[in-house]
């Protein structure tokens, strides 16, 4: 069992810090960054958002593992996988950048805008079939919220000397690769 949840921590976290490079919540992180000039706030932020969305994904996709039953949910996390495969070779673009004095306070605007901008995401997505693949909730949701802060915290860190270091395509074409292979290998255990 203790294997078990290392492997889905581990798994979670390399599956959304890769997933992670180039998305638009990585391009909201650096253009937060860049408007408030407030690091701290930030960070926590992101961390809040992501905990609160990846727990509400990681729950859905518990809940789907029970309901399908072994079979179908094998289907289901390959086609998955093969599915998020695809879409990260497709490009984000970065959402408006809040402007003005936040309502919320740098925080709140960060809470709020991330949690938000992970609705129906490539990582929440990811979050949904890690945890129907893995029975070990805390330990998915753990790796993927660790994966989006190794992605996130250096963008606002850094801001813009990270994008240009970085070769997104290159990422991108990785993270396919990786979410590929995990389909490949859950539809050849069937």
């Amino acid at each position: 069992m203790r294997t078990l949840l290392v492997e889905a921590f581990l798994v979670s976290t390399g599956i959304v810090a890769l997933g992670e490079m180039g998305d638009k919540t990585q391009l909201l992180a650096l253009l937060l960054a860049a408007r408030f000039k407030r690091p701290v706030p930030i960070i926590l932020g992101i961390l809040v958002a992501t905990l609160a969305n990846h727990a509400a994904a990681g729950w859905l996709g518990a809940g789907i593992a029970a309901w399908l039953g072994p079979q179908w949910l094998r289907w289901v996390i390959g086609g998955s996988f093969l599915a998020m495969a695809v879409w990260m070779l497709i490009p984000d673009e970065a959402d408006e950048a809040p402007g003005g004095n936040p309502r919320f306070g740098v925080f709140g605007t960060t809470v709020v805008a991330f949690f938000l901008a992970e609705m129906g995401d490539k990582t929440q997505i990811a979050t949904v079939a890690l945890a129907a693949r893995y029975d070990a909730l805390v330990a998915v949701v753990a790796g993927t919220t660790l994966g989006m802060m190794i992605a996130n915290v250096p963008a606002v860190l850094l801001g813009d000397r990270v994008a240009k270091l970085v070769p997104m395509r290159v990422v991108h074409l990785v993270s396919a690769l990786v979410f590929a292979v995990l389909g490949v290998l859950s539809l050849a255990a069937l």
